[in-house]
């Protein structure tokens, strides 16, 4: 410490006046020559040139520092990036166009949502609004250098921080807007840039690269300075005005539970995982969250506020679409977007770890708010992608059917989600199909299985009674259990609606009274080929009714269970003869 001590410079208020009036003359100056310059602009994003080989990658860490006090800086650095990153992903810049660092990202300032991170000045490392997007500039200079771009204007470092692109000579630092990082390409050139949860990656997209043989600039421009900077929150020199209070930081970071529906297993959960520093965000709507309003438990009401009109619109939509359908699942989608952007306004730099129902994971990640951060999952629903295939199996058995093609996600949402979950650090769920998917990292619930009240004596049914507890519909198995049935002695009980045709289940005998189902039922039967919600399948379970579900319905963790393959009509056939010749 005492080495640390004796190196580090004590600065004074004086000279940071100083430095601040220089800074300010150099930026009326430059930003008075940047009015009459007409090569500078700002270059709109586009899908030009996304389906092209990359031609340079930059890939840096974004924790660098272990140190505890550091964390809060290192936490302010990574948010500032997330904003950055924004402004320059999906741009195109026309051949012979010059990049310009500050006229594509804007300035730095609080009002444009940027926060304290870290800064290197007059030879340390200071708390600044704005600090840290030098881990760009450098990420940026050192792709144009791998692409061999004309570099028009570039600034080195005056001292090295460890770990940086500056080690190695390949840093551009930036300070509004006078120190500036500026380059070109004589071709069309996409730049693509994003945050992981540990690293910031710039790649830049193009048809052709110039010649590795061409060399437009020395490449061996170093740092002046090679001694490691001190940083303000560890220096330790108290008589220093730029002193950070780190006492404050010690506990510094949060884990905030992004949720917008109800279930007991992940209410569970996350009533054994949270702790009080961490905050729930939910929209408020009571019948959706019947248990204790986890934000109001935390004392973060506010934080729920901006959901409340976005539920609202939901509910009121939902009202109006029918139960079924794409255009259900459109607006569902719509809302989420809404909701999850709703919540990443409230969400703040000190957020280190998130944990995200599913609905919401693909809108924040495109968004970039996950980036930099781990993340986990809720997930109740197969991946988008694995529900397409699904219904796309049922829809080549069953072409006569137009259910299972009722909806088909985008494109972009379809790559969202299958990044996102590539990236989350746990997938947390109950469905054993959905943890089948996600061997490495999924942590499997148990589900929870509903009360149940003693069961009447059960009055011998004339013919037994097979329910099924769904909608008539192709991705529930309904053709696999009309056609097991053809022919049996059997009553059937059909829960959901009929949505395959009003003729469906014409010629068998319906149980139209649905009233106290579960003492009526002598089997539930659900050969689904998709099933995110067995509710129903839980309380036959626990009322002790036979039951004989595929194993899309996710739940194989229950004991004395009949299971089958979705699809298989002949396999369902003989299960159900089966157990009927044994009641």
């Amino acid at each position: 410490m005492e080495n640390k001590l004796a190196k580090a410079e004590i600065h004074s208020i004086v000279q940071t006046f100083n430095f601040q009036g220089k800074a300010k003359l150099l930026q009326l100056k430059r930003g008075f020559k940047n009015l009459f310059d007409t090569n500078l602009n700002s270059f709109p994003k586009s899908e030009q040139l996304s389906d092209s080989n990359p031609i340079a990658e930059s890939k840096t860490e974004l924790w660098t520092e272990t140190e505890p006090e550091e964390r809060f800086l290192i936490a302010g650095k990574i948010e500032n990036l997330r904003l950055a990153v924004k402004k320059i992903n999906g741009i195109v810049i026309p051949a012979n166009r010059i990049f310009s660092f500050w006229k594509q990202i804007g300035k730095a300032g609080r009002l444009n949502g940027f926060v304290v991170g870290r800064e290197l000045r007059e030879g340390c490392i200071i708390p600044n609004v704005g600090g840290g997007l030098c881990q760009l500039s450098n990420a940026l200079y050192d792709a144009a250098l791998q692409a061999n771009f004309q570099i028009v204007e570039r600034h080195a470092h005056t001292q090295i921080i460890k770990g940086s692109l500056a080690e190695k000579g390949r840093d551009a630092t930036v300070f509004w807007n006078y120190v500036d990082l500026r380059f070109k390409s004589p071709f069309d050139f996409r730049i693509e840039a994003e945050l992981d949860a540990e690293n910031l990656i710039v790649r830049f997209k193009a048809v052709q690269k110039i010649s590795p043989l061409v060399q437009i600039q020395k490449r061996n421009t170093t740092a002046e300075n090679q001694h490691h900077p001190h940083s303000c929150a560890t220096c330790g020199v108290e008589d220093c005005f730029r002193v950070v209070e780190t006492t404050k930081y010690q506990n510094f970071g949060k884990t905030a539970f992004l949720l917008d529906e109800f279930s007991p297993e992940f209410d569970e959960y996350i009533q054994k995982t949270k702790s009080e520093t961490d905050i729930c965000f939910l929209p408020l709507d009571g019948k959706r969250f019947s248990k204790p309003n986890y934000a109001w438990t935390t004392g973060n009401f506010s934080e729920t506020k901006q959901s409340f009109l976005t539920t609202l619109i939901r509910s009121y939509k939902s009202r109006r679409l029918a139960k079924q359908g794409a255009e259900r699942q459109k607006n569902l989608l719509a809302m989420s977007e809404k909701l999850a952007k709703s919540f990443a306004k409230n969400l703040k730099h000190d957020v280190l770890h998130i944990v995200v129902q599913q609905n919401l994971l693909p809108f924040l990640w495109r968004e970039g708010i996950l980036g930099g951060r781990t993340f986990d999952v809720l997930m109740n629903s197969l991946p988008i992608e694995e529900l397409q295939k699904r219904l796309d199996f049922a829809c080549s058995l069953h072409p006569e059917s137009k259910t299972p093609g009722d909806f088909r996600a985008a494109g972009w949402l379809v790559k969202a989600e299958t990044e996102a979950l590539k990236n989350a650090r746990k997938i947390i769920t109950a469905h054993t199909e959905i943890a089948k998917l996600f061997p490495e990292k999924s942590e499997l619930l148990k589900w929870h299985l509903p009360k149940t009240k003693d069961r009447k004596p059960k009055t011998e049914n004339l013919k037994p009674l097979v329910v099924f507890p769904a909608s008539t519909v192709a991705r529930k198995g309904a053709y696999e259990l009309r056609e097991a049935i053809r022919g049996l002695n059997v009553k059937v009980m059909i829960l959901g609606a009929e949505l395959e045709g009003a003729d469906f289940w014409q010629g068998f005998d319906l149980e139209t009274d649905k009233s106290d189902w579960l003492e009526k039922a002598d089997l539930v039967v659900a050969p689904a080929f998709v099933e995110h919600q067995p509710r129903r399948i839980l309380q036959a379970f626990t009322h002790k009714i036979p039951l004989i579900v595929s194993t899309s319905c996710g739940v194989e963790t229950l004991e004395n269970i009949e299971l089958m393959e979705a699809g298989k009509t002949e396999d369902l056939k003989l299960k159900l003869q089966n157990i009927l010749a044994k009641i």
